[in-house]
């Protein structure tokens, strides 16, 4: 049998990976609302199609719409869809032992049955994907999304109680299953278990403690990690627990990576209630790195200490307000495809 890996993020890769809003929240009710959601992936997809390849996923119907938004020289293909998250709906690839291209394709239930969601389609995605690929299916029956794993590529990943112990998820699943299937999929050796994620992401459309909002290994001896410093925010005290669980991981296994906090901007509240804004939430790219950025006076700082730990990648940042808005940020709606 083949040994799988998944690479850090910043192994040379292939393409990327979007899909196109279609419907529902994501792409809104009213005329700006789906001007915006349409604006925002656009303005990912064309920037990382200046640095590699990229393909979306378009809803058959929305070819002629989403042509008027992407650049010319972006790849789309066409398969029903839902929604756009393609972190989660898409598959996680991998590599085998001799560097051929795997993809993982979890089970996906609309981040734990929510009832909201509707993925009667998008359980296709990973499928489908991996045969645009090219790549090897590997059929996972966990129920999980790429948004809820954060890897350094040596081994480690990055996972939250909330998530994969989730019962709308998982039920009856124990961690050391979890754990077991990880190791089967991505080739993890060990799991950092942070204890939940924050707190706009437990509110009505969140993903109930996805990782990748809340850590990121830029190298395996870098760890980002989100603060929030106002103590009047609830997320204040998640961010601290987060990174002790984080402190008693590497120090319990003698790991050198060093943690990295990247302070969250300013802002705390939008007309909804507390924001979860993450600049951790970023993507990394050949020779880039596509990151949130919250017209606020902490984009600055955050960006160029990801220009430190970037080192040789231009790093861009993009306003991801609308997508937060919606639930997810940059990470959330791509994934990469690594180079075989």
């Amino acid at each position: 049998m083949t040994t799988w890996r998944m690479p850090i993020e910043g192994h040379e890769q292939e393409r990327l990976w979007l899909a196109w809003p279609t419907t529902g929240y994501t792409l809104g009710d009213t005329e700006a609302e789906v001007e915006e959601a349409r604006t925002t992936w656009a303005a990912v997809a064309n920037a990382a199609s200046e640095f590699e390849a990229v393909t979306v996923v378009v809803n058959p119907g929305d070819e002629a719409v989403a042509a008027r938004y992407l650049s010319s020289q972006i790849d789309t293909l066409t398969a029903p869809l839902n929604d756009a998250w393609m972190r989660d709906i898409g598959p996680s690839f991998v590599l085998g032992e001799n560097g051929e291209l795997g993809a993982v394709n979890y089970v996906f239930n609309g981040w734990g049955g929510q009832d909201w969601a509707q993925w009667d389609k998008d359980q296709h995605i990973g499928r489908i994907v991996a045969e645009a690929a090219g790549a090897t299916l590997i059929n996972s029956e966990m129920t999980n999304e790429g948004g809820g794993i954060q890897v350094d590529g040596t081994g480690h990943v990055i996972l939250t109680k909330t998530v994969q112990l989730d019962p709308g998820r998982n039920p009856n699943w124990t961690a050391e299953q979890v754990e077991a299937e990880l190791t089967r999929t991505i080739g993890a050796t060990s799991a950092m278990w942070l204890p939940r994620g924050l707190t706009r992401d437990h509110d009505t459309f969140g993903t109930r403690g996805h990782s990748d909002i809340l850590a990121a290994f830029a190298t395996p001896d870098h760890l980002l990690m989100h603060r929030q410093d106002s103590e009047s925010h609830p997320d204040h005290t998640i961010a601290r627990a987060n990174r002790e669980v984080a402190e008693r991981y590497r120090d319990d296994r003698s790991a050198g990576f060093e943690i990295i906090d990247i302070p969250a901007p300013t802002t705390l509240r939008d007309e909804e209630g507390w924001v979860d804004y993450s600049y951790i939430n970023h993507v990394v790219i050949n020779g880039a790195v596509l990151a949130c950025s919250f017209d606020d006076p902490a984009d600055d700082q955050a960006l160029a200490t990801l220009r430190e730990v970037y080192p040789g990648r231009k790093v861009i940042g993009i306003d991801a307000r609308p997508l937060f808005a919606r639930g997810g940020g940059i990470h959330c709606i791509t994934q990469q495809q690594p180079k075989a």
